[in-house]
């Protein structure tokens, strides 16, 4: 099909998984023979991979940027590596061989990036540029993205572009409550995006504000790797798992007076530090207010048409990647980048704005009645199937009996869940476990993997 006159020209911001599933779509249908326009890709970071990269900094980078990244020393997935696989390039063709089912950062980034690596897709990335500006132009129905190329500190011309995928990702920014008496704390107080290594705090005795996925990870993390003791203070109430003893739960944080911490049930207790795990915000200052999307982290956000293009402003062609709260993500990100390609090249014709608006409130109230983690899982389940209806994406992603059993598992034990196994949706390969217990396991590196014929 050919593509529409007045399109020239496609702004992707980010090169993560998200902003690289558009290009590795728009270079699968090149490969088809498919005329594709011309795409630029604006990447801050040095290298692509976006959140999977590891960055030792905090604070701001050598630019005076915003270090991007959260990951830190030791981190695994924590969900399997069956629930995150893509379906055109299986872990059995990237690896060769079974693999646990749950994987350090090093080996994820590896398999993503060798999906990359299998189309001409990293040479269509700018490096080290960062996208300061965008506008939408009514009369030319097109936008005006503004960059600066940060290694030879200057601003880059204006250019023109017919389509923007926003693709930066929305944990990056963290979101940091204030709580009484903070500043007379004498320890150190990080949230989870500036937490680096668990080592630090060996033989600490650490508070936690959080009860989030990373509020588990970094309990685990700072246990496994020697911390004295740790209380974890949220305002849903307990998580409900069988911790190892040196973790308490308590209800939410309600003052600080020096290394004292007071919670809401009246107790206290002394503390070294204390580590936020308190979520992060949706931030987009490259884009003005009528483009921007403003959410909380949510299974389906605002004034998104199939969760994907803006319908406020921009004349349909803004669109968000990879916005939503996740179970889901690798294989989300995927369809919903097919999605958005078929409609740029105008295989897919959008329907009048009041169909999207309707559909997006029959989303909407779907998810209001959402009370549950299984409620969840069906949620997204039905979302991503949704998408690959409407798009004709060839593979069913349903991997929602993976997910409700690695709920299960980690109900049942905490520490334990990342020694199960799993079977691949798409080969049918079960995974191989792992030689050591994750609480033993503390070389995450792909070296390591490797010395342990793992890889």
């Amino acid at each position: 099909m050919a593509i529409p006159k007045e399109m020239t020209r496609i702004c992707v911001i980010g090169a993560g998984p998200s902003g690289m599933s558009m290009l590795y779509n728009l270079a699968k249908m090149k490969e088809q023979g498919k005329r594709i326009p011309d795409v630029v890709c604006y990447e801050k970071q040095s290298d692509c991979g976006g959140l999977w990269n590891f960055d030792w900094r905090t604070g701001v980078d050598d630019h005076g940027e915003p270090i991007h990244g959260s990951m830190y020393h030791h981190l695994w997935s924590n969900n399997p590596k069956e629930c995150m696989e893509l379906p055109d390039y299986t872990f059995d063709r990237h690896f060769g061989k079974a693999i646990p089912s749950f994987l350090p950062r090093e080996v994820v980034l590896d398999y993503l990036s060798g999906r990359w690596k299998t189309v001409e897709a990293r040479k269509l990335v700018r490096l080290n540029t960062i996208v300061k500006h965008v506008v939408y132009n009514p009369d030319k129905d097109n936008f005006t993205v503004w960059a600066r190329d940060q290694v030879d500190d200057k601003d880059l011309p204006p250019e023109q572009f017919s389509h923007v995928v926003v693709a930066t990702g929305h944990f990056s920014v963290p979101n940091i409550p204030y709580f009484k008496g903070v500043e007379t704390f004498p320890g150190r107080v990080l949230h989870s995006h500036d937490f680096r290594d668990a080592r630090e705090f060996k033989g600490k005795q650490l508070l936690v504000v959080g009860s989030s996925y990373s509020a588990e990870d970094i309990l685990l993390q700072c246990v496994k790797f020697g911390a004295k003791s740790i209380v974890c203070s949220s305002r849903s109430g307990p998580m409900g798992y069988k911790w190892p003893a040196q973790i308490q739960e308590r209800p939410l944080l309600e003052r600080i007076e020096g290394q004292t911490v007071y919670f809401k049930d009246g107790t206290s207790t002394e503390v070294d530090a204390i580590i936020y795990c308190t979520g992060y915000k949706h931030t987009f200052n490259f884009l003005p207010d009528n483009l921007r999307l403003k959410t909380e982290n949510r299974f389906y956000p605002p004034n998104l048409y199939k969760g994907i293009i803006w319908i406020q402003s921009g004349n349909n062609k803004l669109m968000y990647i990879g916005m939503q709260n996740q179970f889901y993500s690798m294989t989300m990100f995927d369809v919903q980048s097919f999605w958005a390609c078929r409609v740029i090249l105008g295989e897919k014709k959008l329907p009048e704005k009041e169909t999207m608006e309707a559909d997006i409130t029959r989303w909407t109230h779907k998810l209001e009645h959402v009370t549950s983690m299984a409620e969840a899982i069906d949620f997204q389940t039905e979302y991503v199937m949704d998408l690959c209806r409407e798009s004709g994406y060839q593979h069913n992603l349903d991997v929602k009996d993976i997910f409700t059993e690695w709920e299960q598992k980690r109900r049942e034990s905490i520490t334990t869940y990342r020694d199960n196994v799993f079977k691949s949706k798409f080969t049918g390969t079960v995974s191989r476990k792992h030689p050591k217990p994750f609480m033993d396991a503390f070389d995450d590196s792909l070296g390591a993997f490797c010395k342990l014929n793992l890889l």
